[in-house]
């Protein structure tokens, strides 16, 4: 296990905590000007699921986990469970569904993901930043006086629904953001 200083803690590094392992899934750096400088912290326990802040000195060094990353392939959700394959060695593995923190409507047959592993056992998924989705329902566009880009609800063949400019239509390729769910621009 690697040792970090925490004023260099990243967004989606795995450390231990307390002797718990856990995600970084904010931070924010201060350097007051009397003072150490310091890092606020939130954390995500990867087994329970539970989230703490906490405030570290930016000298103080922190236990970074060892977790593996491993290329795979979404396959099908299976209740509770999204099955994802190795597109190298072919076998399959179950991952819960919420460690997509919802996300999980935005994989489509062959997305490559990949998975964190961390002591046998998934504890983390990484969506492509982008990815292509069809337009199965794009209900007719009304003009009126608008001040802003005049936008409005799609629905996405997973079942998606983003905001989408007027000139979109059933049957377009659309661009999405995994990070925020929103409309980036049209697929080809």
């Amino acid at each position: 296990m690697a040792t970090v200083k925490a004023g260099n803690i990243k967004r989606g590094s795995y450390i231990r905590f307390r002797g718990k392992p856990m995600l970084v899934s904010k931070t924010e750096f201060s350097f007051p000007g009397k003072g150490s400088a310091f890092m606020k912290v939130v954390l995500k326990n990867i087994t329970s699921g539970s989230t703490q802040s906490f405030t570290y000195k930016s000298n103080e060094s922190i236990e970074e986990l060892d977790i593996s990353s491993i290329e795979m392939q979404f396959l099908y959700v299976d209740g509770s469970e999204i099955v994802f394959m190795n597109p190298r060695n072919y076998e399959q593995l179950s991952v819960a569904i919420d460690l997509l923190d919802g996300k999980e409507n935005m994989l489509t047959a062959e997305t490559k993901v990949y998975i964190q592993i961390f002591e046998d056992k998934p504890v983390g998924v990484n969506l492509p930043p982008k990815v292509k989705l069809k337009v199965t329902d794009a209900p007719e566009a009304t003009a009126g006086n608008r001040s802003k880009a005049a936008k409005r609800n799609v629905t996405l063949e997973t079942g998606l629904v983003v905001q989408a400019p007027l000139f979109i239509k059933t049957g377009d390729v659309l661009v999405v953001d995994t990070a925020s769910g929103e409309y980036v621009s049209r697929g080809n």
